[in-house]
C-alpha cells in the first residue's frame, strides 16, 4: 500500500493560504494588487473588525465574464501569465494563480463582477473553498470581493493573531503604500463604517501630507536620475525628518512595493554622518528597470525581488541617493544667492554642473552571471568585458566620474564641510582671560547680535548661530537620551508648584505623564484636573516651572495634530523647543561659549528638530568676493 499520497485541493488550498494569507493586511494586499492589475481608476477599501471580520476591495476595473469568474478562484489559474517564459517580462504586481484560491479556502469568500458590455453581473460565493452560490448580479462595471470571517475554519490561524489595533495597522500600511505608488488612482478606504481618506486628486504631496504630518512634502528632497540602465525617482527626508524605525521608507521596483536590504543600506550609507545613530531617513522612491534583470519569483509575498546585477544597482541607487542628499546644504551660506545675481557665468556653469548624469556605459554590463562574475574578480581576478576594459576599471572609472562632478560643483559652490569644534576654538582660544572681561564687544572673535543671534570667527571665515534653535537641538538629543536610557535627571523643588490644568490638557496629561517623569518631572495630581509639580528636568529655568508644563502640553498637541509624531519623540521636541533659550534673551561670553561646545556635541549640529537651521557660515573667500577683491 503506498506511503505517499495526493492531497485533496481544498487541503493543498489551505497549507498554501499560510504562505499567502499570513494575516488580514495579506488578503488587502492581494486584492488591492488584483485590482490595479485590472486597470482600475477608483478602488474603495472597507475593512471591519480589523479585516477579521470583512474585508472588501470595489473597483472599477475591467470585470469578468462568467468563465473567467468561475476560474479566477481556482489554484494556479490566472490571467497574467501564460509560460515560464513570461516571468522575465512581468508587467503585473500578480502572476501566480494562488492569491483568491488560499483566500476563499479561508474565508467566506464572495465575488461581483460585470464587464462594461455586460448589461448583467455574476456573483459567486464560497465557503472554505467550496462553491455555494451561483448567479446573476446587478452591479456597477468593475469587481467588488468581500472576504467575510478570515480564519473561520483554522482556529489556530485565527487564535494567533494579533489585536485589532496592530491588525489594522497592518492593512492601513498595505493599502498606504499602493495609496502612494499610483497616485493616478483615486482611493478611498472605510474602517468600521467610517471613512478614513478619499483621494480624488492625483496631488502626490496630497497624499504624502496626510500620511505623514501637513506641510511634511515642503521639506523633501527630490530625487530624479534617469540613464540608460535604471530610472530613479521619488523623495527623501532632510536629516532633521529622521526616525528611528523603517516603516516610512517606501521602495518600489517598477511600482511593486518591495523589501531589499541591500537597497535599505545603501540608503542609510549615502547619509553618512548626517544621520543620527539607529535613525534612519524617510524615503518614497521608485527605481525602474528592464524586466529582465529582476526577479520577482522569490517568495509568495512577492516582497521580495533578486536583481541580475545587484553590485551595480547598489552602486547607482547609493551615487544618485548621495548626490541628492549632499547637494543640500545643512548648514548653509550667503554664497549662493550673492553669486547667482552677480555672476552669470557662475549661474550658468553650475547649471551645467547639475544637469549631468550617469551614464549606463560607465556601469558593467549586466548581461553576464552576476555571481560568478563578482566571485572571480573578488578573488583579484580581471574580467574581460570589452578590449582594453575590465570590471574593476569600469567601476573605478564610474567613481572619477562621480568625484569629477563633486569637485567641479565644489569649485563654483562652496562645499559642505562639518564645522567642527576646533575650528571655534583655534580662533578664540589665543585670547587671554582678561581680554574676556566686562562688555561683550570687547571680544573680537564671539559677539551677539540684537540679543538673537551669536557670531564667531572661525578658521575659515564667519559663523552665525541662531541661540534659539542652537539650544533647542542641545535639549532635544538630551531629552531622547534621558527618555531612553532612563538617566536619572530630576531636581527636587524647594516649594512645589500647583498648575490647574483644562480639561483637554489634563487627558494630555495622563497620556504622557510616564514618559515626563523618566524625562525628569516629579509630579502627582490633586484633585479632578490639578498637578503637582515637584522635581522639574535640571534644564528647566527657575521660576518658569508651572507654565513650561502647560506650553509642553499644548506644544504637544499641535505636533501631535500636525506632525504625526511618535508620542516619546513628541515630547522631546516640545520639551527643547519651550525650555530653550528665547530670542532677545542676553547671553554672557560664557553662556555662549558653553552653548557652541554643547552644539558641537551633539550628533546633528546643524539644523534644529524642527529642520531649521542652526548655523549660516560666511567664507573669507565669499567675503572677498563680495567686497571686489577677486
Amino acid at each position: 500500500m503506498p506511503r505517499i499520497n495526493r492531497l485533496p485541493d481544498i487541503v493543498a488550498n489551505k497549507i498554501s493560504a499560510g504562505e499567502v494569507v499570513q494575516r488580514p493586511a495579506s488578503v488587502v494586499k492581494e486584492l488591492l494588487e488584483n485590482a490595479v492589475d485590472a486597470g482600475a481608476t477608483r478602488i474603495t477599501v472597507s475593512v471591519k473588525e480589523a479585516g477579521k471580520q470583512l474585508v472588501q476591495v470595489i473597483d472599477n476595473g475591467e470585470g469578468m465574464d462568467e468563465e473567467d469568474a468561475a476560474r479566477c478562484v481556482e489554484r494556479f489559474a490566472t490571467s497574467k501569465i501564460s509560460s515560464a517564459e513570461e516571468l522575465d517580462a512581468l508587467g503585473t504586481l500578480g502572476f501566480r494563480g494562488e492569491a483568491l484560491a488560499s483566500i476563499s479556502a479561508v474565508s467566506h469568500f464572495e465575488i461581483r463582477t460585470r464587464r462594461e458590455s455586460d448589461s448583467v453581473g455574476i456573483q459567486l460565493r464560497y465557503e472554505g473553498g467550496e462553491p455555494v452560490e451561483k448567479g446573476m448580479a446587478a452591479c456597477d462595471p468593475g469587481t467588488m470581493v468581500s472576504v467575510r470571517n478570515l480564519f473561520y475554519n483554522v482556529p489556530a490561524r485565527r487564535k494567533f493573531l494579533k489585536t485589532n489595533a496592530t491588525e489594522f495597522k497592518h492593512i492601513f500600511e498595505s493599502v498606504k503604500a499602493q495609496v502612494l505608488a499610483y497616485p493616478e488612482i483615486q482611493w478611498q478606504m472605510f474602517n468600521d463604517e467610517q471613512e478614513l481618506f478619499d483621494f480624488k486628486s492625483t496631488d502626490i504631496f496630497e497624499r504624502i501630507n496626510f500620511f505623514f504630518g501637513e506641510d511634511f512634502a515642503e521639506s523633501l528632497i527630490e530625487v530624479h536620475e534617469d540613464n540608460d540602465f535604471l530610472s530613479l525617482h521619488g523623495y527623501v527626508g532632510k536629516p532633521a525628518m529622521q526616525k528611528r524605525q523603517k516603516s516610512e521608507q517606501f521602495i518600489y521596483v517598477n511600482r511593486r512595493v518591495i523589501q531589499n536590504r541591500m537597497l535599505s543600506q545603501a540608503l542609510q550609507q549615502a547619509y553618512g554622518e548626517l544621520l543620527i545613530e539607529r535613525h534612519t531617513p524617510f524615503a518614497l522612491l521608485f527605481l525602474r528597470l528592464d524586466t529582465q534583470q529582476i526577479d520577482v519569483n522569490v517568495h509568495p509575498s512577492k516582497l521580495e525581488v533578486k536583481f541580475e546585477d545587484e553590485r551595480s544597482v547598489r552602486t547607482m541607487f547609493y551615487t544618485i541617493i548621495k548626490k541628492a542628499v549632499r547637494s543640500q546644504d545643512f548648514s548653509p551660506d550667503v554664497g549662493g544667492v550673492c553669486f547667482q545675481e552677480g555672476n552669470q557665468d557662475f549661474s550658468r556653469r553650475r547649471s551645467e554642473v547639475n544637469e549631468a548624469r550617469l551614464e549606463y556605459h560607465k556601469i558593467p554590463s549586466a548581461t553576464s552571471t552576476t555571481g560568478a562574475l563578482y566571485s572571480e574578480y573578488r578573488d583579484g581576478d580581471r574580467y574581460e568585458e570589452a578590449p582594453g576594459k575590465t570590471i574593476v576599471s569600469e567601476q573605478k572609472e564610474m567613481f572619477a566620474q562621480e568625484e569629477m562632478f563633486v569637485a567641479e560643483r565644489d569649485h563654483f559652490v562652496e562645499p559642505q564641510r562639518e564645522l567642527r569644534r576646533s575650528d571655534f576654538v583655534q580662533a578664540s582660544g589665543g585670547i587671554a582671560d582678561e581680554d574676556l572681561q566686562g562688555e561683550q564687544v570687547s571680544d573680537p572673535k564671539i559677539w551677539q547680535l540684537h540679543n538673537k543671534y551669536i557670531v564667531c570667527q572661525i578658521k575659515t571665515g564667519l559663523m552665525v548661530i541662531d541661540q534659539h534653535v542652537a539650544h533647542e537641538r542641545v535639549l532635544y538629543e538630551r531629552a531622547v537620551d534621558i527618555m531612553d536610557n532612563n538617566v536619572p535627571n530630576s531636581q527636587q523643588l524647594l516649594f512645589p508648584q500647583k498648575v490647574d490644568l483644562k480639561s483637554w490638557e489634563f487627558e494630555i496629561f495622563e497620556e504622557i505623564c510616564g514618559d515626563l517623569e523618566r524625562l525628569g518631572f516629579n509630579l502627582s495630581t490633586l484633585g479632578a484636573r490639578t498637578v503637582m509639580i515637584e522635581g522639574v528636568p535640571q534644564d528647566v529655568r527657575s521660576g518658569s516651572e508651572a507654565y513650561i508644563l502647560q506650553d509642553m502640553i499644548q506644544e504637544y498637541q499641535h505636533n501631535a495634530e500636525k506632525l504625526k509624531l511618535e508620542k516619546r519623540e513628541n515630547l522631546a521636541k516640545s520639551y527643547s523647543c519651550r525650555n530653550a533659550i528665547m530670542t532677545g534673551q542676553k547671553l554672557s561670553i560664557d553662556d555662549m561659549r558653553s552653548l557652541i561646545d554643547r552644539l558641537f556635541a551633539t550628533k546633528m549640529p546643524y539644523v534644529c528638530p524642527h529642520g531649521r537651521p542652526v548655523i549660516i557660515r560666511i567664507s573669507l573667500e565669499q567675503l572677498d568676493r563680495m567686497f571686489g577683491r577677486k
